[in-house]
């Protein structure tokens, strides 16, 4: 018998059962099973005990039980404790200062240091896991992030996904999961938005693939949105000299390349410790046991490990640019595993005026993560394809002092 299904029939002569546009055809005496998913199976005579059950415990999502329109709850809402701040600084290292003392955040408008932006995507991210991606064979990308207010030590987040897509692969053993995730406070005001896609496997190759529908995305967020998760600030209390360097919105300049020079090396306990800390949990990150029989042999680090890396190691070089308000998109080029050193290098593609707004301007900034490679040379491409060194290609909009 399956497990998570209950019997709901015995047949006594062959028949066919028919649910909705799915018949089914069995011999006499087999059981039709409706499993907790809603899926009809037709399971022989000779197989298992005629016994009723229902599993307590769930093996997460495969591609075929996902569908289009379809919204998930995820468990487990979580406050955010000074720990948790404490603990995401111990790992990575950020010396942003407004995110660092509640003295500078106080002088220049916040209420006190609001969470590093990306803890806060880390929490949500993780929320959605169990439901969105346990049986992923990689997360793929980003699109249309927002940060949308502010969030501070006490404040609890929830989360919620809707399906907007979804792809077979031609080898019908994966196919794509889009989903648009949002974060929500304890008044249900949206903190955080964004959508991710993510190759999911298959319980049963030959299992018929969902209507296949892949959504158009913006290549970026439109300044005009940006903002909502910063105060309007007093620039004349911002002290460069605390903060670690002087430059303003006005010294960048689009095609300006910044090698950012330190690197961090990555512990096994490290990562294994950062995605605990966001109840991340994906097997891929820390069964051994399976992983050491799959495609790389060791446990893969998570993605927004790497990003949460390169977003401290690029302080040196934009110390100002305080606030993550977007992320345009992202992709994971490669893996990267325990034992490598991170180094990386940002572009400056842009700058734009957020509307309303004469204390902060927006910089669009690409951000490249490569492993054991320091970026003086700014890799990126090697021809046409991937420099084999890179690991991360962000694109993301951060506010700055005018």
């Amino acid at each position: 018998m399956m497990a998570g299904s209950v019997v709901v029939g015995l047949m006594r002569a062959r028949a066919t059962w028919t649910s909705g546009s799915t018949s089914k055809v069995g011999p006499p005496g087999a059981r039709i099973m409706l499993s907790l998913r809603g899926r009809v199976e037709i399971v022989p005579p000779n197989q298992g005990l005629l016994i009723a059950r229902m599993s307590k415990t769930t093996p997460g999502n495969f591609f075929e039980d996902f569908r289009l329109g379809q919204l998930i709850q995820h468990a487990t809402p979580r406050t955010i404790t000074a720990g948790d701040v404490a603990l995401y600084t111990a790992l990575y290292g950020p010396r942003f200062a407004v995110q660092s003392s509640d003295e500078f955040a106080r002088a220049i408008g916040y209420p006190r240091s609001p969470v590093d932006d990306l803890l806060v995507f880390h929490v949500v991210f993780g929320k959605t896991v169990p439901d969105v991606s346990l049986n992923a064979v990689a997360n793929l990308g980003y699109a249309e992030c927002r940060f949308l207010k502010p969030v501070y030590p006490g404040d609890t987040l929830s989360a919620s996904s809707e399906v907007i897509g979804l792809k077979e692969n031609s080898n019908r053993k994966t196919g794509i999961v889009y989903v648009r995730s949002r974060g929500r406070n304890q008044n249900r005001q949206d903190v955080l938005e964004y959508v991710r896609w993510v190759m999911v496997r298959k319980r049963d190759e030959a299992a018929p693939a969902p209507a296949e529908e892949v959504p158009q995305l913006s290549d970026a967020v439109e300044a005009a949105t940006l903002g909502g998760a910063c105060p309007i600030l007093n620039t004349a209390a911002y002290d460069y000299a605390l903060a670690g360097a002087p430059h303003r919105l006005h010294d960048y300049k689009p095609g300006e390349r910044i090698d950012h020079i330190d690197g961090m090396t990555v512990e096994e306990a490290e990562h294994q410790l950062a995605t605990r800390l966001y109840q991340n949990t994906a097997r891929v990150h820390f069964n051994l046991f399976s992983e050491a029989q799959g495609r790389f042999g060791k446990r893969l680090i998570y993605g927004g490990h790497v990003i949460s890396l390169a977003r401290a190691i690029s302080f040196n070089g934009l110390a100002n640019a305080f606030h993550i308000a977007a992320i345009n998109g992202g992709r994971h080029v490669s893996p990267l595993f325990a034992g490598t050193t991170v180094f990386a290098w940002s572009e400056v593609l842009a700058k734009a005026d957020v509307p309303g707004r004469d204390d902060v301007g927006a910089l669009r900034l690409r951000t490249v993560a490569a492993k054991d490679h320091p970026c003086s040379d700014f890799p990126l491409k090697s021809g046409s394809e991937d420099d084999p060194a890179v690991l991360l290609d962000l694109d993301y909009w951060a506010l700055m002092p005018k």
